[in-house]
């Protein structure tokens, strides 16, 4: 179990329409000492509206509910400037769902299994709370890979990211940005560039800025999409 951080347990919305779900998932993530369930929601409205009610720092979204699935709610959440703290972890039934590319494309922090290791789900919900991706960056990469080379390439399909924003790239930008989309991590980035891991990061969030992405998710999704990375 993560130890209680500084400023208190990590709260979580829990976004399913079963019953079942939600209260296992509560019960579950309660037992944590740095995590703290927050509230419940049956469907994707209700999701948004507690979400901007709560503003929790993770909303577990399920993707398949009624009235407003997971992609639409999670679309909304992320791009909701008073929810710029709030991030969103994706629970799908299959590894490779259809709809796994289009959650991250709307701005959610990764996506896993429904049936993890509890640990894993907790250790899941730490990372995506701290802005960073779930997905490891080269599986993040072959999920992104598998899905882009499926579908035509469509401008602005991962939200307003399109061409014009690599325009306002620097070189050095457009290089971090390729190697992200290649699956290395900050580390390995600054080993091959040979810059600290810190720089990386500077670089990483002026590029997010830039292209008005709201994770690392995003910027592979751009990469891919505006042709920066070849088919």
């Amino acid at each position: 179990m993560g130890a209680l951080p500084e400023g208190g347990p990590i709260t979580l919305l829990v976004a399913d329409d079963q019953e079942v779900v939600r209260s296992g998932y509560t019960a579950l993530l309660n037992t944590y000492p740095d995590l703290q369930v927050v509230g419940g929601a049956a469907d994707g409205v209700q999701a948004v509206e507690l979400a901007c009610q709560l503003k929790p720092d993770v909303v577990l979204m399920d993707i398949r509910m009624p009235r407003k699935n997971g992609i639409e709610a999670t679309r909304d959440i992320t791009a909701n400037p008073l929810l710029a703290r709030t991030h969103v972890l994706v629970l799908t039934t299959f590894d490779l769902d259809e709809y796994a590319y289009d959650a991250l494309a709307a701005g959610g922090g990764g996506f896993m299994l429904k049936d993890a290791e509890p640990d894993d789900i907790a250790a899941a919900i730490r990372v995506v709370a701290r802005g960073d991706t779930l997905i490891e960056p080269r599986v993040l990469t072959r999920l992104v890979e598998t899905f882009v080379a499926a579908r035509p390439r469509a401008v602005g399909a991962a939200g307003s990211l399109g061409p014009e924003a690599l325009k306002s790239l620097t070189d050095r930008e457009r290089e971090i940005l390729l190697l992200v989309a290649r699956g290395l991590s900050n580390d390995q980035i600054g080993e091959e560039l040979f810059i600290s891991p810190a720089t990386v990061k500077t670089h990483l969030a002026r590029i997010m800025a830039k292209a008005d992405a709201h994770d690392r998710a995003q910027l592979v999704i751009l990469a891919y999409e505006t042709g920066l990375v070849p088919r």
